[in-house]
């Protein structure tokens, strides 16, 4: 069988592979983000995406956290989405940008109202004292807010990956895969086929 073309557009081929994902894989918007500091040591978590179009790969977090330290000192990042059922991965690298409040309002405003409220009761990745006070934290700004809108906390914020290279991996016999590169260069996308 002869597989499907290849997009010349990277990004219209990652909207083909997440689709056909979403149809056959839980949270196929999961994707590993990985930073570093600004010593260079590296540090790797899932993250959910939250938008992807010609602009990049778009995930939110709490800009004090780790990673938001780590984008701070270096404004680079590499992700990676896996999905086995349907035999792909994407590998995206490229500089990051913050999105602009109105961008985080937008993704703030659409997350669930008890999300809203972790959010603003977790200060992301400190030590914490015992998992009772999260949740007490948790229940009393539940009562803060109640029949009030919430406020989108000043450090949680939106990042998009602005991609240098896109990488279309999909998996053959025999270890065998199909791997094809796209490299963003001052006119457009050049691909690359590469070996397995």
């Amino acid at each position: 069988m002869v597989p499907p073309k290849m997009a010349d557009d990277p990004f219209v081929q990652f909207q083909r592979w997440f689709k056909q994902a979403q149809r056959g894989v839980r949270l196929a918007e999961c994707m590993a983000l990985a930073t570093a500091d600004a010593a260079g040591k590296p540090s790797v978590r899932f993250v959910l995406m939250k938008q992807a179009d010609e602009r990049g790969f778009v995930f939110c977090t709490n800009a004090r956290s780790p990673k938001g330290q780590h984008l701070r000192a270096k404004p680079h990042a590499a992700a990676a989405f896996y999905w086995d059922p349907i035999g792909k991965q994407v590998r995206v690298e490229g500089r990051v940008e913050e999105v602009s409040a109105a961008e985080a309002d937008e993704y703030w405003s659409a997350r669930a109202r008890p999300k809203q409220l972790g959010a603003f009761a977790s200060v992301q990745s400190a030590p914490l004292s015992s998992r009772a006070d999260l949740i007490a934290r948790w229940k009393a700004l539940g009562k803060r807010f109640r029949g009030r809108t919430i406020p989108r906390p000043a450090a949680w914020t939106g990042y998009r990956i602005v991609p240098h290279s896109i990488e279309f991996w999909t998996r053959r016999a025999a270890r065998l895969h199909e791997r094809e590169l796209f490299v963003r260069t001052r006119t457009g996308w050049k691909r690359q086929l590469l070996q397995p």
